[in-house]
């Protein structure tokens, strides 16, 4: 197991929270490539386009929605299916306004914003050096706090009886669950409860692309442990969680543990740390691993009366667990993984872009390419192929445009194989496979093609 690299922040100006510090050597121009390539080839389109848009809104396209499908399928597998000691769950996104008075959030979920009188724009207390960023004015409102709940209404009628909040966290419907899954799955600590799902925050100054926006998506575990057990639990989980993305094809330079100042903790957390990523607009959270010791149990268990315990049947005792929370971003994670595995290299006096996806990642896996869409019998046997392999796994056929203009078009995309259909394949039912990183190319009999696929992506 790999051991991340430890920054520690010298004062407050280098924490990833305040204004990002870029390092000369990030070239600024690559989110504006990867914006251009997300919008050109499907990967993310601007919400409500048609509309005008609606600021920081973003949908994803067809290669867009295959990568995140594909990174929450991977921590899934990684965190539920691959081990025996945690149990998925799909919690509501409107819950009971006591669950978030119970969580502080109606209390503490706020943070202090200032106005600029000049250009109107909103701006967090902690993102601004005394003047707007926007137009460079000095004339700021004083600061007041401001709550990141957004509020709706249950029912036909707008009154306080019916006031309910979009969550902005998927943990809280892991807590409020916790003996109804104690109960079903019978697990023993230590043990955890993972899922994903949407979560809303009301944020003052979204921006950078996908990176902060007000509708996100979360992967998240709460793992239960002795009280005695939470230090290990939490260097386990941190290690566990850091291993995760480099195994996933991310670069070892481009992440690093970042432990959380004592004035930056929550008032309930013992211990916290981030993953960071080397972002080209500068170093940020990816994803944080929490020791949040009892509050949230104790807490929930205190609002609604329900004795939130962990009975210990051997012991004869009853233990209010301590929870190790690791928490990401599927949206910060797509984009990392987008900024990561961008390339530019020359080839033939011409620029090559490929995105080097690992193989869980990429969304297309293989296309299937006639080198001459003008001959009905390689589009035929093109055709044929694709109709066999799309069961297996996501493959695409494309015959609109020529063979040098296909490859550079699969490589942007990130498409791992390109299997070209020619004349000499009518004679002896072999068909080129092209390698997205080498450009290797090999001959490969029709019938060898499934095994070889599920021996190469498998």
């Amino acid at each position: 197991m790999k051991t991340p690299p430890i920054f520690t922040p010298r004062n407050q100006e280098d924490m990833a929270d305040r204004p990002l510090q870029t390092e000369p050597n990030i070239k600024m121009d690559t989110i504006e490539k990867i914006v251009s390539l997300c919008k050109r080839r499907g990967f993310i389109f601007q919400g409500s386009e048609i509309y005008g848009g609606l600021a920081n809104t973003w949908d994803y396209g067809p290669l867009g929605a295959e990568l995140k499908r594909n990174i929450k399928d991977a921590w899934w597998r990684a965190n539920i299916y691959q081990r025996q000691d945690i149990v998925g769950l799909d919690s509501a996104i409107l819950m009971h306004p006591k669950v978030w008075e119970a969580s502080g959030h109606l209390q503490n979920f706020a943070d202090l914003s200032v106005d600029c009188k000049k250009c109107k724009k909103r701006w967090r207390q902690d993102q601004i050096r005394g003047k707007c960023p926007e137009c460079g004015s000095n004339e700021l409102t004083e600061a007041r706090l401001f709550n990141l709940m957004f509020k709706t209404f249950q029912g036909p009628v707008e009154d306080n009886a019916s006031l309910a909040y979009l969550r902005p966290e998927t943990a809280q419907g892991i807590f409020v669950n916790f003996l109804n899954v104690v109960d079903v799955s019978r697990k023993k600590l230590p043990f955890g409860i993972a899922q994903v799902g949407k979560s809303f925050r009301n944020e003052i100054t979204p921006g950078n692309f996908t990176f902060r926006t007000r509708e996100f998506e979360q992967m998240e575990i709460e793992y239960f442990v002795r009280p005695e057990d939470a230090d290990k639990s939490y260097e386990y989980w941190v290690n566990e969680r850091y291993n995760w993305y480099l195994g996933l094809g991310m670069k070892k330079e481009n992440l690093r543990l970042r432990p959380h100042a004592k004035d930056e903790l929550a008032h309930y957390a013992k211990a916290c740390s981030d993953i960071e990523y080397n972002f080209p607009f500068g170093w940020s959270e990816l994803e944080g691993i929490a020791n949040r010791g009892d509050f949230d149990l104790a807490q929930h268990s205190k609002f609604s009366g329900k004795e939130l315990v962990f009975f210990d049947a051997a012991a004869k005792e009853k233990i209010v667990p301590y929870i190790i929370e690791p928490s990401g971003g599927v949206d910060r994670a797509a984009l990392a993984f987008l900024v990561d595995a961008y390339y530019e290299e020359k080839v033939k006096d011409e620029t090559r872009a490929v995105l080097r996806l690992s193989k869980e990642l990429a969304p297309i896996k293989a296309a299937v390419l006639p080198l001459l869409k003008n001959r009905p019998e390689i589009v035929q046997m093109a055709r044929a192929i694709y109709e066999s392999l799309r069961s297996q796994f996501y493959c695409v056929y494309d015959d609109t445009a020529a063979i040098g203009k296909l490859y550079r078009r699969q490589d942007e995309i990130g498409t791992l194989f390109c299997l070209t259909v020619d004349v000499q394949s009518l004679e002896d039912k072999q068909v080129t496979v092209r390698d997205r990183d080498t450009m290797k190319q090999e001959r490969i009999s029709i019938e060898r093609l499934k095994d070889y696929f599920t021996k190469e992506l498998f």
